[in-house]
């Protein structure tokens, strides 16, 4: 139980859900800005990194800054972000005395699944 912080029940994971969701809307926003820039950006960053400064890189390292910032508070909370493309994260528990980790991913309206540590999104099942 040490490499968690905190322990969720399902009712905890969907009690911090109304947090959490705002700030993964951030992350997932300021990653579509990330993606929306990168082919803006290519040819400046080619040519001469630190060699001046753009509007679009300052709104990329805005982006970047955005993303980190909602990864930390989520994460500050004792949550795994497991993949921010789409939005998938872990909330540790314990099931029948073993750590597992409930499931929960941006789509859906509750957390209704868990698997084992090793399983994966793959080895979602039911609460």
């Amino acid at each position: 139980m040490e490499r968690f912080p905190r322990l969720f029940t399902p009712e905890e994971a969907n009690a911090v859900l109304p947090e959490i969701r705002p700030l993964l809307a951030e992350a997932l926003a300021a990653r579509q800005d990330v993606l929306r820039l990168k082919p803006k950006l290519e040819p400046t960053l080619e040519k001469a990194l630190g060699n001046g400064h753009n509007i679009e890189s300052s709104e990329l390292l805005d982006a970047f800054d955005r993303v980190k910032a909602a990864l930390k508070e989520i994460q500050a909370r004792g949550v795994l972000v497991k993949d921010v493309n789409s939005g998938l994260l872990d909330f540790p528990s314990l099931r029948e005395g073993k750590i597992v980790f409930l499931c929960w991913r941006y789509d859906e309206p509750s957390v209704d699944f868990w698997h084992d540590l090793d399983a994966g999104f793959a080895g979602r099942q039911p609460i």
